[in-house]
């Protein structure tokens, strides 16, 4: 046995393929900047165009699987193998797993149809997949909803458009939806009156529609008000707590009697 002539093979087929490493490391780095700069280019050309966010997004996302995916197999051409063969076991793969995970297909699907449709886009405070909040991100899959305590939620684009839809921002403003329980001494006409007046002066009530205050219904414990002031989206919380506020103090300042449940009870002997 030749000791010298293997060493020196070991060393030459070490070389080689330590080469080949250092080279795949070069081939990768250079790849992920040379995808980095490409999407940049397309969302910078895109953003020219004055595409809208949702889609330009949407394209970005896919742009970057397509060009990681070249580059796996470019790596894999570079160590010898088969790029051929590959291809064809990568799509034999795909279909597999295209059946095993319809789910991802749907939601693949499902976001193409939101691009199209436009039900929601960036920037949409909705209700969505059992989820509320502002849309953030509108990907392949899923879609990114931040909620209002500020928790990043991915809903899957499937569940999204296989339910109700249900998007705030989409009108120019709202209505908030609020109560106010009388006692049965007070009377209705003046409270509804008193309302009124203080709540169109709240920061950011619209006066057209104006604010509507009614006899709701009657509980147990007197007539109950529905007060309803409308505002735009951005302000709605803010009108919602100032038009609580505004209720407490305009019922204790006019001195209501706090409401009560009255019964009446006879004795039938």
């Amino acid at each position: 046995m030749n000791v010298e002539a293997i060493k020196n093979t070991i060393i030459v087929q070490g070389t080689n393929f330590g080469l080949k490493v250092l080279g795949a490391i070069a081939l990768w780095l250079i790849g992920r900047w040379l995808i980095g700069v490409s999407i940049n280019l397309v969302r910078k050309t895109l953003q020219r165009q004055s595409v809208d966010p949702t889609l330009m997004n949407f394209i970005g996302s896919t742009i970057a699987v397509l060009l990681n995916i070249t580059l796996v197999v470019a790596l894999l051409g570079f160590f010898g193998v088969q790029t051929t063969t590959f291809a064809a076991l990568l799509a034999g793969v795909g279909l597999a797993v295209g059946a095993a995970w319809s789910g991802l297909l749907s939601n693949f699907a499902s976001g193409a149809f939101i691009l199209i449709l436009h039900p929601i886009k960036v920037g949409d405070f909705i209700t969505a997949g059992g989820v509320t909040g502002t849309v953030e991100e509108i990907g392949l899959f899923v879609t990114t909803i931040n909620t209002p305590d500020n928790v990043r939620t991915f809903v899957g684009n499937s569940k999204i458009m296989g339910d109700n839809i249900q998007n705030y921002s989409a009108n120019p403003y709202r209505r908030v939806d609020l109560v106010a329980q009388l006692h049965h001494t007070v009377d209705p006409k003046a409270a509804i009156a008193m309302l009124k007046e203080r709540i169109a002066k709240i920061p950011n009530v619209l006066s057209t529609p104006a604010p509507v205050i009614e006899i709701l219904e009657f509980s147990a414990f007197g007539p109950v008000l529905t007060v309803r002031p409308f505002c735009s989206n951005q302000n709605y919380w803010q009108v919602y707590f100032d038009t609580n506020r505004i209720i407490r103090e305009a019922f204790g300042e006019a001195k209501f009697p706090a409401p009560e449940q009255r019964m009446l009870v006879r004795n039938a002997s």
